[in-house]
């Protein structure tokens, strides 16, 4: 009866320590998920400011953009034609247009 008990107390003993070493197993890896995570929200965070701050660069060009083409269009020969209609342009008026 005291050697069964023994046997009992010894396969608690093995059974606690399996249980404690399999709860620390799985704290690490929750631990390790986490920070994974947490590295891949500053690496999202980081390229989301990248590219927010491209838009911005990309809008200022866009509407320089846009300004240069409406000041080019008040003065470019080819707008005003009064033979706009034809479809195929003259290669003298549109080298008249292009930057020298």
């Amino acid at each position: 009866d005291v050697f069964q008990s023994h046997e009992e107390d010894d396969r608690k003993v093995r059974r606690r320590e399996k249980n404690r070493v399999a709860a620390q197993r799985s704290r690490k890896k929750q631990t390790q998920k986490a920070d994974k995570l947490h590295e891949e929200y500053e690496s999202l965070e980081q390229e989301n400011t990248s590219l927010k701050r491209e838009i911005g660069k990309l809008t200022d060009e866009m509407k320089h953009l846009s300004e240069v083409l409406k000041d080019h269009e008040k003065i470019c020969p080819l707008l005003h034609c009064t033979m706009n209609f034809v479809t195929i342009p003259r290669p003298d008026a549109l080298t008249s247009c292009l930057p020298r």
